[in-house]
């Protein structure tokens, strides 16, 4: 299923409305229309004093600034001058979980006196606590939060963004947190990141059906699913797969009838047990299998024989104490994205840029990987439609770019902890 921002066209013609100019290195990550795998992972296809010409919301074209402006520029063009600067595609969050309510400060802490978060789950904690919460919200207030955690992505350089249900664990309350997400796209705020939405009712097995989840993956097949596709909420399905969660039989049923409803699939991934969750992922071509904290080569070599991006979190990795093998992932030929993960229980946190310096320092993917992991090959993990319309500058994509305050690209998570953004331009717009 297409984002529902989809109106792809070729390249406008006219002068350009606004040139991005004099970038000492312009990132286009332009290249063959799929995933980056392997070799191909570090590939950012810079131009030194590079421009890039926008005309309405759309990439009229990219090159070298001289060209560009001889070629694009007329008497009402504005010229944005990026010297000194480095541009490149916004950033794409291809993991969050954004639609709650409540806080879990205290469980924090108890993580940090060395509670489990499966403890703390099965103590009534963990997922359980936000669903209470978000059960008791209304949908304009789940919105209303959704729209703070989004301005706060937005001013680190993000500028689309996957947005999972999952707290509701109802058919009634999974409908409310989609609906608040949809109601977010509808308003087309210029000054919010596009949002792609992932429902995600198999997120836990809700207390009124402890002890029967056989029960509940019935419910959602036969009731939330179609429910959600009828009210066309969502883009695609995810299953959280694991020990303490849904097994592979529930996920792999949950995700055919997905899959049949026109849904794209997903799964949260083998982040505490290996119980088969990123086979799974392969044997479906799923769009992203994500975590994936825990790994043996023969997942791996599946997850590199199929479509699959392998969708990395080491936000969530900081907190529990372990990342997942993203040099044998790349080695194998296994293409990585990068995701905050925010969410409110073991990463808060919407800097996907911070992410890339974690990558970088605690996984060991070099700069140019983690930048190819946080804009191309997470706008694949979203799905074709969305890679065909972000995640690279390209005559014809849309024109959301990112100006960054540093002298070169490698300077982004190397000087880690602050906001080194300049501009955002999100469709065509200075925001």
């Amino acid at each position: 299923m297409n984002s529902p921002y989809s109106r792809l066209s070729p390249p406008p013609v006219g002068p350009a409305d606004r040139i991005v100019a004099h970038a000492c290195e312009l990132l286009t990550l332009a290249g063959p229309h799929c995933a980056r795998r392997g070799p191909a992972q570090a590939e950012l296809g810079v131009i030194p004093d590079g421009a890039v010409a926008i005309r309405g919301d759309t990439i009229q074209a990219v090159g070298p600034t001289a060209a560009i402006l001889a070629a694009h520029a007329g008497p009402a063009t504005e010229v944005v001058d990026a010297a000194g600067r480095v541009v490149t595609p916004g950033l794409v969050d291809a993991h969050t979980h954004l639609v709650f309510a409540g806080s879990r400060e205290r469980e924090y802490e108890a993580r940090l006196e060395g509670a489990a978060y499966l403890d703390i789950l099965a103590a009534g904690g963990g997922i359980m606590s936000t669903v209470r919460a978000t059960r008791a919200a209304s949908g304009p207030e789940l919105a209303a939060g959704l729209r703070g955690h989004l301005r706060t992505m937005l001013a680190h350089g993000t500028t689309s963004v996957e947005v999972k249900s999952g707290y509701g664990l109802s058919t009634a309350a999974e409908l409310r947190s989609l609906g608040a997400i949809r109601l977010l796209v509808e308003a087309r705020d210029p000054a919010l990141p596009r949002l792609c939405a992932t429902f995600l009712g198999a997120h836990a097995v809700p207390p009124e059906f402890a002890g029967r989840a056989a029960a509940y993956v019935d419910l959602l097949i036969d009731e939330t699913l179609p429910a959600v596709v009828a009210a066309g909420l969502a883009e695609s399905c995810d299953v959280f797969c694991d020990e303490g969660a849904f097994d592979v039989a529930q996920a792999r049923r949950i995700l055919l009838v997905a899959r049949a409803l026109g849904l794209g699939v997903r799964l949260h991934a083998n982040e505490f047990a290996q119980i088969g969750a990123a086979a799974l992922a392969a044997e479906l071509d799923a769009l992203s299998a994500d975590h994936l904290l825990v790994l043996d080569p023969d997942e791996i070599a599946a997850l590199a024989a199929s479509a699959t991006v392998a969708t990395l979190l080491p936000g969530t990795g900081l907190g529990l104490g372990r990342y997942a093998p993203a040099r044998a992932l790349i080695a194998a030929g296994v293409p990585v994205a990068l995701a905050t993960d925010c969410n409110p229980g073991t990463c808060l946190c919407e800097n996907l840029a911070l992410m890339m310096s974690l990558a970088c320092t605690a996984m060991r993917m070099t700069p140019a990987e983690a930048l190819v992991a946080a804009t191309i090959n997470s706008a694949w993990a979203l799905g074709p439609g969305w890679a065909a319309e972000v995640g690279s500058l390209e005559p014809g994509k849309r024109a959301d770019l990112v100006i960054w305050d540093v002298p070169n690209y490698r300077h982004i998570p190397y000087h880690l902890g602050v906001n080194l953004v300049g501009q955002v331009i999100l469709g065509g717009n200075l925001v």
